[in-house]
Formats: C-alpha cells, sequence, structure tokens
C-alpha cells in the first residue's frame, strides 16, 4: 500500500545563496542523481518561493523550497510495540527492532512515531533510537514534561543503559570511553557520524556483563547524547558491535563496504531508563525484557 506522500520544506540558508537549484537539490538529497533531479522537476514536484521550479534558478537566501514527493510504497518493518509506563505526562514504549523511530530513510508511516500517535495523537519522542535498536523510547505528552525531559536528557538525572554485544573478549571489565564523535565522508551519504578526532565531546561508560569465546556483553550508560554513540565508542575500543555494518574496531566508517546507519544485523538494546517524573519528582525506573534474538 502506498502512504499519502510527504512534502519536505526547507529554507535556504545565506550558505546556498547563488547556488543552482540543481546542484542544491542533488547536494540535499543525495539519493538521488542530477539526472533523476531533472525527472522530478520537469514532473512538478519542486516549488520553489511557491512557484513550479526547473532547476536553473539560482538560490536566493531565505527562499522556501519543497519537494512534494509522490505517494511511494515503504520497506515493511514491524508495526508493534508494547507499552511500557504510561500516565497523563508520559509514555513509555518498547520498540522493536527494524521499526524506525522517525520518518526518514523512506520511512513515512511505517515509523515508531506514526503508530504510536495513531493511538495517542498527543505523544512525542523525547529522544530516538536506531532503527536496528530495540528497547525503552520514551515520549512526553504535556509541553510541560517534554520542556523538562528536553533540557534534563543528557544530564546525571537521566540514567540510560543499554546492552550491547560486540566482538572480542574484552580484556578489562571497566571503561571510560571519551572518543569525540564528528561528522566524517561518506562516499554514499555524503557524511555520517564517526570517531573524529575534531568532532564532539562525548562519553560513555561500559561495564561488562559477560564473556563468550569470541564476544563480549556490556552493559553502556550513555553520558552525552550524540548520533550512534554506541556503536562509534565500543567500536573505537576494539570491539565493534557484532554484525555491525558501518564502523571498523576503531570506530571509523568502514572502507571496505561501507554499510549504512540505518543498517541492522547487531543486537543494541535499550533496557533500562531511570528519571525523575517531571510534575511530581517521583523516581521512574523502566525496564524493556531482552528480545528473542539475545543470547541466552
Amino acid at each position: 500500500m502506498r502512504n499519502q506522500g510527504y512534502a519536505y520544506t526547507s529554507i535556504i540558508s545565506s550558505r546556498y545563496h547563488g547556488q543552482p537549484l540543481l546542484a542544491h537539490l542533488a547536494a540535499l538529497y543525495p539519493h538521488s542523481s542530477p539526472a533523476a533531479w531533472r525527472q522530478k522537476l520537469e514532473n512538478g514536484e519542486v516549488t520553489l518561493n511557491g512557484a513550479p521550479a526547473t532547476g536553473a534558478e539560482t538560490l536566493a537566501a531565505g527562499q522556501t523550497l519543497i519537494w512534494n514527493r509522490p505517494p511511494w510504497v515503504e520497506p515493511a518493518a514491524p508495526l508493534h510495540f508494547a507499552v511500557l509506563w504510561e500516565d497523563d505526562h508520559l509514555l513509555a514504549v518498547d520498540k522493536p527492532g527494524g521499526l524506525p523511530t522517525l520518518p526518514g530513510g523512506g520511512y513515512l508511516e511505517h515509523t515508531l512515531l506514526r503508530q504510536v500517535q495513531r493511538r495517542t495523537p498527543a505523544a512525542h519522542p523525547v529522544h530516538r533510537l536506531g532503527r536496528a535498536t530495540t528497547g525503552i523510547v520514551l515520549f512526553a505528552k504535556s509541553s510541560s514534561a517534554a520542556a523538562w525531559l528536553f533540557h534534563h536528557w543528557n544530564t546525571p538525572q537521566i540514567e540510560k543503559v543499554y546492552r550491547a554485544l560486540a566482538v572480542g573478549r574484552a580484556p578489562r571489565d571497566h571503561y571510560e570511553i571519551l572518543t569525540p564523535i564528528g561528522l566524517v565522508p561518506h562516499p554514499l551519504l555524503g557524511s555520517v557520524w564517526a570517531a573524529s578526532p575534531s568532532g564532539k565531546a562525548s562519553k560513555s561508560v561500559a561495564t561488562v556483563l559477560s564473556r563468550a569465546a569470541e564476544t563480549t556483553t556490556f552493559a553502556v550508560s550513555l553520558h552525552s547524547g550524540r548520533p550512534h554513540q554506541i556503536r562509534i565508542h565500543l567500536a573505537s575500543l576494539g570491539h565493534p558491535l557484532l554484525g555491525d555494518p558501518l564502523y571498523d574496531n576503531a570506530g571509523r566508517v568502514r572502507a571496505d563496504l561501507p554499510g549504512l546507519p540505518g543498517d541492522g544485523g547487531y543486537l543494541l538494546h535499550a533496557q533500562h531508563l531511570r528519571f525523575p517524573h517531571p510534575p511530581t519528582r517521583e523516581e521512574i525506573r523502566l525496564e524493556a525484557p531482552l528480545p528473542p534474538a539475545w543470547p541466552a
């Protein structure tokens, strides 16, 4: 079944002032070649300040660019979720692997956001998990709860603990990981988040839960909120997630066969969440059970 299509809207910044529209579209949406964008322009899918665009226009700062993407068949995804906890202000759900949290990458209706809002229209996610990551996603149902949680999400007041299955037997039981994370070049997407000396300060704490012959299971607590932080940080130790197609054993993008950030194949689970309830300050402790795919 096709979805209803989507209007992707952007405001031209001064950075792109004077750039040809066709070149800008191909850079902004690199999934389509310039030739494909010419066809979309001929189909009338793109407007600039409300007028149909040809691609030959020169951009000016402040203009409104809209790509009216026609309806499309989205990739399949599991559309179920379990409610872990709910009151008038908050909703916590257990996300399955393979379901994106937010629209993007060809997913619009097949997302946790759309599925949750069909049940609870006022719910908005406080954070996101990667498509392959399972476990707790917290939604705010009131503006006051959302404001408090957004402000405190990466502070010691909120404890987030993940379980991760990584390659290799870790020699130590405890690690404080401070590898900076920033955008680096990617041959398909232009750039992705990875370990980078010029990146932003980041902190994770990893504790060994168990070891097998060739793997280690870690409990990882987050003290910052960088994209793909656990995947990058464990890889930077020399212990990338088992089956991760994107990062090598230094937290860099793999040079042999670059995967995409949303590609699955690894086990990462948002298992525990502890925080003070925004209006009442009562301590809330949540746990998402391990999915069946995890080894016993």
